[in-house]
């Protein structure tokens, strides 16, 4: 009994110090993988609200209801290099024209889209933007190309009859780079990567419908 008491009595006291030490071993992993998902779900977030909206108004005019808009950002690294390699990027810009209604569902009276197509072409080391549908301008630098998405033409985004003299409308824009517009095979590797994930926030603003 002597010699069972001397040799087995200090590996039953060690067990529970394994046990120790394998549980503080679990908890550290546990905390490292919730911070490193914390990490990438801020990275995602933050990657994925690039675009700043300055500002946004609507304007009456003989043609109809026009969207001024400015927009603030700068394009990526990785997204610099697809344009440089031929890959043209688009931009589109989202408007909400909602009426209120107190008794019902809010009525959506306007959706529009207007999309900007950005481009590069190597032979002659242009850049090249256009709205879709309409004839493209060529520009010899990057940044002037992006002024065109920055800063674009005011753009009817409703009739002159589509609104009630007089009634108040909320009003939400955005932009995002469209990856719908890509060929399939760019598709896929561009949801699957956060340099393609820019876009803004939704900005919401009121309007009261007047005629000049």
């Amino acid at each position: 009994m002597t010699f069972y008491n001397r040799y087995q009595l200090p590996g039953a006291c060690s067990a529970p110090r394994r046990v120790k030490r394998k549980l503080s071993f679990s908890l550290y992993w546990l905390c490292a993988t919730l911070l490193l998902a914390f990490a990438l779900q801020h990275t995602v977030t933050h990657a994925a609200d690039n675009i700043e909206i300055e500002q946004a108004h609507l304007e009456d005019s003989s043609e109809g209801y026009r969207l001024s808009a400015t927009f603030a950002f700068d394009l990526n690294r990785g997204l610099e290099d697809a344009l440089t390699r031929g890959i043209p990027l688009y931009f589109t810009t989202e408007i909400e024209i909602t009426k209120p209604r107190w008794y019902w569902f809010d009525a959506k009276e306007i959706v529009k889209a207007q999309t900007i197509r950005i481009s590069y072409n190597v032979l002659t080391r242009q850049y090249s933007a256009a709205i879709t549908g309409s004839l493209q301008q060529s520009f010899s630098t990057l940044d002037d190309a992006l002024s065109m998405i920055r800063r674009p033409n005011r753009w009817v985004v409703a009739d002159r009859n589509a609104l009630k003299i007089g009634q108040t409308y909320d009003v939400a824009i955005r932009m995002q780079l469209d990856v719908a517009h890509l060929p399939k095979p760019f598709q896929v590797h561009a949801l699957n990567s956060s340099d393609w994930r820019l876009s803004s926030h939704w900005k919401h603003f009121t309007y009261t419908a007047e005629r000049q």
